[in-house]
């Protein structure tokens, strides 16, 4: 099934039967992914009494599982600003169209000390075709080199993962990008002293208390996403797909579709 899409100022074409899905799934076992010092998800059915809700304990005609999981820590997640400020901001209510332009990069973190930097020259350097092209895009995906598999089960907790700098996110923001997707447990570095420089940056959030009347209300970053390596850098369409949690955060599974363009040779 194909579908032709109208994107920004480029029509293009995209195959629906051949979704590129860079979401983690939530388990309840030692595979599931987790970040910031909590046990994995708890996926248990419920139980009243002698009833127990699993069929194949012969109680119940149905599965009725309780899920117990946190999702800024158990996976892929999208949020938004409402994750830093003291006002609630729903990210069901900020993100309210699904489908977007989007570009997907590799790029090798920087070495500065300890720590692993995604930073300004990186990205630059990344992106530097794609900007003097004029290519519009309004979703920029990031996946980090080495693109070890471990990713999709790492205990990120007390690691000490690569980040984002503040100047790189500044230039994400600068360049109208909307929707950040990165295979990291978060933008900002793991104990940063609460400064989440890099979120704060993409939100244009100058005042947690206060929220500022240009702050970036409809923009989402999702974290621990997993872009397999065979999925080249390039051109996407982004169905960016969350649950309906009037939360901060929620679990979510993006989808990319790789497109042809009709309108414009590149």
């Amino acid at each position: 099934m194909k579908a032709t899409i109208e994107l920004i100022d480029q029509t293009v074409t995209i195959d629906l039967s051949k979704p590129i899905d860079i979401s983690i799934p939530l388990t309840n076992t030692d595979e599931n992914p987790i970040a910031w010092y909590i046990q994995k998800p708890v996926i248990e059915p419920v139980v009243f009494g002698d009833w127990v809700g699993k069929v194949s304990e012969g109680s119940s005609s149905t599965n009725f599982n309780n899920i117990f999981f946190n999702p800024h820590g158990h996976g892929t997640h999208t949020e938004c600003l409402g994750h830093i400020t003291r006002e609630f901001y729903s990210v069901n209510q900020c993100l309210q169209q699904f489908f977007f332009r989007a570009e997907l990069i590799s790029v090798v973190p920087e070495v500065q000390g300890e720590d692993l930097v995604i930073t300004l020259k990186c990205l630059s350097t990344a992106l530097e075709v794609t900007l003097q092209s004029g290519i519009s895009f309004e979703a920029l995906v990031i996946r980090t080199l080495p693109n070890f598999k471990l990713k999709k089960h790492q205990n990120y907790s007390n690691t000490n993962p690569p980040y984002l700098s503040e100047e790189a996110a500044h230039f994400i923001r600068e360049n109208g990008i909307q929707h950040l997707l990165i295979d990291l447990p978060s933008v900002d570095k793991e104990k940063d002293e609460g400064k989440l420089l890099a979120h704060k940056a993409f939100w244009n959030v100058k005042d947690v208390q206060n929220l500022n009347a240009d702050a970036r209300l409809n923009c989402t970053i999702t974290e621990m996403i997993y872009v397999p390596d065979e999925v080249l850098d390039g051109s996407y369409v982004l169905n960016l797909q969350i649950a309906s949690f009037e939360n901060d955060a929620s679990p979510s599974k993006p989808i990319l579709y790789d497109v042809r363009f009709l309108n414009k040779e590149f």
